[in-house]
């Protein structure tokens, strides 16, 4: 009997997150390739006097930067959403609603020097912006109009980022952001359906396989999921039945950080340049409503598929609703697990 070359590389997988198939053909990545070619990162100095987020330097309204040595936070000159924002009027069609784009929007540079990403920074300055994370999230909490607090990095040209200075931003909403509502409301109805935690049962299938287990530690596991829809997907959960950042121990926020650190590092050296990413910290709601069955996560989802090659979304994503992928995640698990992290160079 001939074996299909085919085997395992041509399969649909579900999704329990998002209740959807995911079509894997990973066989065609043999196929002609003339898209665009690979988007190498910039080098540059310590501090750009242009750069409108470095130590001195003015913003955007004229104000200056202190001359911060560590993780510095501000409130962002452009917010998508603000505390100033302007009225809107408001009417009684329920189809066409809107209000006021009403809510706080932060910038946080995780380091003065312009040319550092956090994967190039030492573990005890990355546990520094994972407490900064941490605090925002504390004080946002304490914010009665504030429903959803959402952190996040756009890291790379490849994702379209602005500027180059490590940082990331944090939208705190008066209304509950749609994918956390989403898996809310699937954790739920799994619970009751089948009396299990649907993150506990993703936690203990990705520990049983092992193959896509990128990191772990005591407080922390990072894994290419069975289910992702991207090539170099990640989700990282700590071990604690936690809904909000606001729960971790020291302990456990420095394993999580710790976990995040060797995947990132990994990420960089499988191409050999600051790979791009965009990572969510994914928090239950902040209005004290019961998330019993939500578990915050780190999602890291990087545009790349292969070398130079970018995952466009098209057809079938944009037109159709579902993820067609062009790699398994147990070849891309392994390719990331072969990184010998005891060559990557910390601060440069």
């Amino acid at each position: 009997m001939t074996k299909n070359n085919n085997e395992g590389k041509w399969e649909k997988r579900w999704h329990p997150l998002r209740e959807e198939w995911v079509v894997y053909s990973a066989h065609r990545n043999t196929r002609p390739w003339q898209g665009a070619g690979l988007i190498k990162p910039k080098t540059s100095a310590e501090h750009d006097p242009t750069c409108y987020l470095c130590p001195c330097n003015s913003r955007i309204h004229g104000s200056a930067n202190p001359n911060y040595k560590d993780v510095f936070i501000f409130e962002n000159d452009h917010p998508v959403v603000g505390k100033n924002a302007p009225e809107v009027d408001s009417n009684s069609d329920q189809l066409y609603r809107r209000a006021k784009a009403a809510g706080i929007a932060k910038v946080v540079c995780y380091d003065p020097r312009h040319n550092i990403t956090l994967s190039q920074m030492k573990l005890e300055k990355v546990v520094k912006v994972f407490e900064s994370f941490r605090n925002e999230t504390q004080e946002l909490t304490e914010n009665p109009t504030i429903k959803s607090v959402l952190i996040f990095e756009n890291k790379g040209e490849a994702v379209g980022v602005s500027n180059a200075h490590p940082h990331c931003q944090i939208y705190a909403t008066d209304f509950h952001l749609k994918l956390v509502e989403q898996q809310i409301k699937i954790a739920s109805d799994y619970q009751a359906k089948h009396h299990q935690n649907i993150f506990e049962g993703i936690i203990e299938n990705e520990k049983r396989d092992k193959i896509r287990v990128l990191a772990e530690n005591d407080h922390a596991i990072a894994f290419i999921p069975f289910f992702a829809r991207y090539a170099y997907e990640v989700m990282i959960f700590p071990k604690g039945n936690h809904q909000h950042l606001t729960s971790l121990s020291s302990d456990e926020l420095t394993g999580l950080a710790s976990v995040f650190h060797q995947v990132v590092r990994r990420m960089d050296m499988n191409f050999n340049m600051d790979f791009p990413y965009v990572m969510s910290v994914m928090q239950a709601p902040v209005d004290e409503g019961n998330y019993r069955d939500f578990r915050m996560h780190l999602w890291l989802q990087p545009p790349y598929r292969q070398p130079g090659l970018i995952k466009y979304l098209a057809g079938p994503e944009i037109g159709a609703g579902n993820f067609m992928a062009d790699t398994m995640p147990e070849d891309k698990a392994a390719e990331l697990l072969s990184i010998n992290l005891n060559e990557y160079s910390l601060e440069r």
